[in-house]
């Protein structure tokens, strides 16, 4: 007897955010944030760099050049922006809890694996080469790429068609809201393990499932991955 819901489409393939997905970084970014804008007259706190969290590294500029004008052109200070950061990511980078037991899981069940990140080509290379993943993706895809960052959802609906498998019938792992906007915009079952700070947001109702850590993939993803064809 079938219950008349709509089968899950069967998961071929699970696309990994980057950042604070498979990396620790936003403490990184957070402290990049603060050394780049505060010298130009933003008055940035740790916690307001939440407001851009997942967004592209040129949207996070224009977004605070919008609040708290400055003199500097904006394209210098996205490179000051990058150089910054990707200091950080080679000397502190940290992989995100579970994210090796994750991605032996996820290869087990015979999934293809891709990345696609707001962060720029160079900020992904620098985070795979720190933590050895560099051979562990099909696609890697930046939105660096896109015309439009998340929460557009046009960076998740060119890794899968890079990857040559429908968008239905991939899985995101996303931390941000506006990573989570953007999987479900590209109508992909999504899997949201927001930081600390962002779990009782109720903007993360709109995912498939939410976890604390990547440690908890295997014990509590048996309905979404049920179909897997191996």
């Amino acid at each position: 007897m079938t219950s008349g819901m709509p089968a899950r489409p069967t998961v071929t393939a699970v696309i990994f955010d980057m950042d604070g997905v498979l990396i620790d970084s936003e403490p990184l970014w957070h402290q990049a944030e603060l050394t780049v804008f505060r010298p130009l007259g933003v008055p940035l706190e740790a916690p307001m760099c939440l407001q851009t969290t997942g967004l592209r590294y040129d949207e996070v500029v224009r977004y605070w050049h919008e609040r708290f004008p400055w003199t500097p052109d904006l394209e210098a200070v996205e490179r000051q922006l990058i150089d910054v950061v990707e200091g950080l990511f080679l000397a502190r980078g940290e992989p995100k809890h579970g994210v090796v037991a994750a991605i032996e899981f996820l290869r087990g069940r015979g999934l293809r694996l891709a990345l696609a990140s707001s962060s720029p080509y160079r900020l992904i290379t620098a985070a795979c080469e720190k933590l050895g993943l560099g051979d562990v993706f099909s696609v890697i895809h930046s939105a660096e790429e896109e015309r439009l960052g998340k929460p557009h959802p046009g960076v998740y609906l060119s890794t899968a068609a890079k990857l040559g498998v429908p968008a239905t019938n991939c899985v995101a792992i996303e931390d941000s809201v506006n990573g989570i906007i953007a999987a479900k915009a590209a109508r992909m079952t999504c899997i949201a393990i927001p930081e600390v700070e962002l779990r009782r947001d109720p903007r993360l109702g709109i995912a498939d499932l939410v976890l604390d850590s990547l440690g908890e993939l295997e014990t509590r993803t048996e309905r979404i991955f049920s179909g897997t064809q191996l």
